[in-house]
């Protein structure tokens, strides 16, 4: 068989990924080149470009305050996924095992609910009394709690599989090692990459949420989903601009936690 025959389906393989790559790239070349124009409206090509939707956009006080807003409460909920899920699956993976096929169950009853649901009842639940805490962030921070735990989960568990968690503390509290110095100094090292995974996964689903933050806070604390939503009637191309904003945040975000993740290895 010659060396062409052989790099044939080599070839065709990549011509596939790569047409599936540029058709997934089309929308968002056009909203970028939509997002520099000046007008587009009766030809193929803009009339002209420009960054003024760009300068508008990020000279906007209302789109700051809401791009921070929205920070706040994807990474107060991360933090609180990490405080709760590490430990927890510490525990379940050592010292009850066989309860995973059961947390694998329970973990994923915050996607067996949809979002308008759970809102509603949330309005019900925290609308009045003692605690009234509909339209503050910490109602977000507790939702988005609950969003990520899956994706934190998931990750993680599949990390801590891969160490071989029981061989790894049996080692380690040979050498000397307590439990607790076991856990933090030679388990957690190795559940970065999964964990840096859960953490990226996790915030690029909550920064995007916007049904918890429209119904749950709305424009009382607005966050960049909501200010996407109300700004809906303004100018397409400051809201390509938007778009665009929003996601070369989130790839360099990726970007640079790669590149961390890859100068520690």
């Amino acid at each position: 068989m010659s060396r062409a025959e052989l790099d044939a389906p080599g070839l065709y393989h990549r011509a596939v990924v790569w047409l599936l790559f540029l058709i997934l790239l089309l929308p968002l070349a056009g909203t970028l080149l939509y997002s520099v124009a000046t007008s587009w409206s009766a030809s193929i090509l803009p009339s002209g470009l420009t960054f003024k939707w760009y300068l508008q956009l990020w000279g906007d006080p209302r789109f700051l305050q809401a791009f921070g807003q929205s920070l706040v409460v994807c990474v107060g909920a991360l933090v609180l996924s990490v405080l709760v899920i590490l430990p927890l699956l510490f525990v379940v993976h050592y010292h009850f095992p066989r309860l995973d096929a059961l947390m694998n169950i329970l973990i994923l009853l915050p996607f067996a609910v949809p979002p308008v649901v759970s809102s509603v009842g949330l309005l019900n639940l925290y609308g009045s009394g003692p605690l009234a805490m509909v339209g503050t962030p910490w109602i977000l921070i507790g939702c988005y709690f609950t969003v990520a735990l899956p994706f934190m989960y998931r990750a993680i568990t599949n990390n801590l599989q891969a160490i071989n968690l029981r061989d790894l503390m049996d080692a380690a509290q040979l050498l000397g090692a307590s439990t607790f110095q076991a856990a933090v100094l030679v388990v957690l090292p190795n559940l970065r990459k999964g964990l840096m995974i859960a953490l990226l996964l996790s915030f690029s689903f909550l920064f995007g949420e916007f049904v918890f933050a429209n119904l749950l806070v709305g424009t009382r604390y607005e966050t960049l989903q909501v200010y996407l939503n109300n700004m809906r009637n303004s100018s397409g191309h400051f809201n390509s601009a938007l778009v665009i904003s929003y996601f070369l945040f989130v790839l360099l975000l990726t970007w640079g936690a790669n590149r961390l993740n890859k100068d520690k290895d």
